[in-house]
């Protein structure tokens, strides 16, 4: 079951059409959330990247999208799939309604809710073998464009298909600089000793809401020095560990880049304390 701006319908109808701006320019942005038992993770973090990407893009956000009315959808939305108290990934599309072609006649908006259940109502750390490459047939720029959860995601696509033709479990992006700064997927954390590092905003990579919360966790713990800069390739295989991140997942340590293999003892500290963030969020 879908909701479609407000109106509940069945999965598969047709209710697009041929001049839907999303669809025709990528004119759409969406927002992937974990509910468990009907609790939302992190929703005001959600929420207000919703909006700020909303702003990005220039699309009017209508008087009625307060965070009270978007949560009772998505618990309407939620309810409607039979999934008030199993873990579910539910994902919101915002999309500019028809009309013009790269112009548009106008900037309000519509929206779509889906759900699909999850397996495990826990963030778990996924430990098998995981190995990344590079990508480098294309570059991300580092704009403020690149940060939002946008529907121009062809760079990913690309590099999800060059990973599955080459046998590898994921692509780390680089920017324009040839700087590492993400995965198809997720965020990127390196470690080194003590140290964790993440590319920060400015680099291009996704303003990810799991990447906020591990920020702010490994702010508070005093083994750790947490270092917001730039990642060049060369850094890769000097690293002791390297994990992704994203809100559905949780964190997936890296097992090998080339020659180097990982460890994951920092991302065992962490996936606790994020399960305890998460049910306190």
């Amino acid at each position: 079951m879908l909701n479609f701006n407000g109106e509940i319908v069945e999965g598969g109808t047709n209710f697009l059409n041929e001049e839907n701006r999303g669809l025709r320019y990528g004119d759409a942005l969406f927002e992937t959330i974990r509910v468990v038992n009907n609790k939302i993770y992190f929703w005001e973090s959600h929420y207000l990247r919703l909006m700020a990407s909303m702003r990005i893009l220039r699309m009017e956000i209508p008087m009625s999208f307060t965070m009270e009315f978007l949560q009772s959808e998505i618990e309407r939305t939620i309810k409607k799939n039979q999934l008030e108290d199993k873990p579910a990934r539910l994902r919101i599309t915002v999309y500019r309604n028809s009309g013009g072609l790269y112009t548009p006649t106008t900037n309000d908006v519509s929206f779509i809710m889906e759900a699909k259940e999850l397996s495990n109502p826990f963030y778990t750390l996924n430990e098998s073998f995981y190995e990344v490459e590079l990508f480098k047939d294309h570059y991300l720029n580092s704009g403020l464009l690149s940060t939002i959860k946008s529907n121009n995601k062809a760079l990913n696509v690309l590099a999800g298909i060059y990973a599955k033709e080459n046998d590898y479990d994921n692509c780390l992006l680089l920017n324009e600089k040839k700087n590492v700064i993400e995965a198809t997927n997720g965020n990127l954390f390196l470690v080194n000793g003590k140290t964790v590092k993440t590319p920060p905003i400015t680099e291009g990579c996704l303003n990810g809401i799991l990447r906020k919360q591990l920020i702010e966790i490994l702010g508070k713990m005093e083994d750790f020095e947490l270092v917001e800069a730039a990642i060049s390739p060369f850094e890769l295989q000097k690293a002791d560990e390297m994990f992704l991140t994203n809100v559905v997942e949780g964190i997936t340590s890296i097992t090998k880049y080339r020659k180097k293999t990982y460890e994951n003892n920092v991302a065992k500290q962490l996936i606790g304390k994020l399960n305890a963030r998460a049910r306190l969020a």
